[in-house]
């Protein structure tokens, strides 16, 4: 009997516990589910499943360029400004022009420039940290414009990358196929290693094209860093990447060599005399200077060739081939290389770049913290929040892009200002607009003119769109290139 009064007495602590377990965890989804906001009220939405949110249906796939559909159904049902959860955190999206404006302008006031937990972790406290002041945030800014601004490609860079242009195009004419994607960053890593860095990549035993890309797939995943994932994954690449850019400034520390005058001796100078600079944060530096140049335009490079490959788009390839067979044809000598008046001189090419930069959309978001609350039209976005500026969908709008998901450069000869200051946002928007959108602007320019006028190209393979909600193309876009036969 007393056995017996002592298993009940187990049993019943078990159920006693298993009772508040299961009242603690309906509680704290009930309130997980249920955000407060103090000071107003959260814009609609639903918070998924508590801790993993609605993570997995946001990274359910969609093989099309067009706005994927996790966020179509959001939309439709709680309109252009949400409330979610992803990758842990609780977010308010926005696919509205004047809101995402809006928020731009805030930075700086009420919101801050904020990263996935991923790319926090890949970059290092030592970026984030030090860009908290808007001193930093100049500093920066003028840092990359410094070397990728219009004057260091004027004056420095033009030259070199026609010259790279036709060294890669000729290189992968005597190969069956080649990835475009794949093929086109190695070709602007190689570009930024030499001429901003100074660095001979043929040194390197890392494949920087595959570690920066592994990066790439683990930024929107939720940051578990055990072994197997994608962010463990990520982190392990962010290490040997770092290392290797720490290697390449301490070479240049210690070298007796005359000094280059590139973006590392500039980084060698400022550790010394700005207080918040550190070998590390040079370092991680480094690396987002080669990230930020081959990443959105290499994914850009892709997606124009797969249009400019498609059945319907001869009338663009036509219009973009007299346009630079004219550039040619107005020399006093053909074999001159294209200067930058010419350059300067297009037209139709800045076209194409905007049709293709609106349809890739690389990324998930434009995304921002808010550092107090925000109130956005009779809604309350809480401090602590994060805050998406849904790209995708902006681009996608057909109150603003008539027949979005089509490849008309046309389209830009008679779109007002007015849109494309708050509804076409490749770069960013507000303070943050990137410091490198006339290098892409004059690297896909540059490459262009070379493809068009010497080279041919044919599809081998894939080319299907998938937004993972990232843009990623299933196997690859695979094409065959061929010198043009010169009379």
């Amino acid at each position: 009997m007393l056995i017996l009064n002592e298993i009940v007495n187990i049993w019943s602590v078990v159920l006693l516990l298993i009772a508040l377990g299961t009242i603690s965890f309906t509680h704290y989804s009930y309130r997980w589910r249920n955000p407060k906001c103090k000071n107003g009220k959260l814009p609609p939405g639903s918070m998924g499943l508590p801790l993993i949110g609605e993570t997995i249906q946001f990274l359910i796939p969609s093989y099309s360029l067009d706005t994927p559909p996790f966020i179509k159904k959001r939309v439709a049902r709680y309109g252009k400004l949400f409330k979610t959860s992803l990758a842990g955190k609780k977010m308010v999206l926005t696919t509205d022009p004047e809101i995402s404006n809006y928020v731009f302008m805030e930075e700086g006031k009420s919101v801050h420039l904020w990263y996935m937990d991923s790319f926090d972790n890949f970059l290092g406290a030592a970026l984030i940290n030090s860009t908290a002041t808007a001193y930093a945030h100049k500093y920066l800014k003028n840092l990359f414009l410094n070397h990728v601004g219009n004057e260091s490609l004027k004056d420095k860079l033009f030259h070199k990358i026609e010259l790279m242009a036709n060294e890669a195009l000729s290189s992968w004419s005597t190969q069956l196929s080649v990835e475009v994607k794949e093929c086109t960053a190695i070709m602007i890593i190689e570009l930024v290693l030499k001429e901003l860095l100074s660095y001979d990549s043929t040194k390197s035993t890392h494949n920087l094209v595959q570690m920066l890309s592994e990066f790439i797939k683990g930024i929107i995943n939720i940051p578990l860093n055990v072994p197997g994932t994608t962010f463990h994954r990520c982190m392990k690449n962010q290490k040997k990447v770092l290392e290797l850019m720490k290697d390449i400034l301490r070479e240049r520390q210690n070298s007796t060599e005359e000094r280059k005058g590139d973006f590392v001796d500039q980084l060698i100078d400022d550790v010394k005399k700005e207080e918040f600079m550190s070998e590390e944060l040079a370092a991680v530096l480094m690396i987002a200077i080669v990230f930020a140049s081959f990443e959105t335009v290499s994914t850009a490079f892709r997606v124009a060739m797969m249009f400019l490959t498609d059945q319907q788009a001869p009338m663009v390839m036509k219009e973009l081939l007299r346009e630079h067979q004219t550039i040619i044809n107005n020399r006093e000598n053909a074999d001159f290389p294209l200067t930058w008046q010419e350059y300067k001189s297009m037209t139709f090419t800045p076209q194409v770049i905007n049709e293709t930069l609106r349809l890739t959309n690389g990324i998930p978001g434009i995304v921002r913290k808010a550092t107090k609350d925000v109130h956005i039209n009779g809604y309350v976005i809480p401090k602590g929040w994060i805050i998406m500026v849904v790209q995708t969908a902006i681009h996608m709008n057909p109150d603003k892009f008539k027949d979005p998901l089509s490849f008309n450069p046309w389209r830009w000869n008679n779109i007002g200002s007015n849109i494309i200051g708050k509804s076409f946002i490749p770069f960013g928007g507000g303070k943050r607009n990137c410091a490198g959108t006339e290098f892409t602007k004059v690297l896909m320019s540059v490459f262009f003119h070379v493809l068009v006028t010497k080279f041919s190209w044919t599809k081998v393979k894939g080319g299907q769109a998938v937004r993972w909600p990232g843009l990623s193309v299933k196997d690859g876009f695979h094409v065959k290139i061929s010198k043009k036969k010169t009379i």
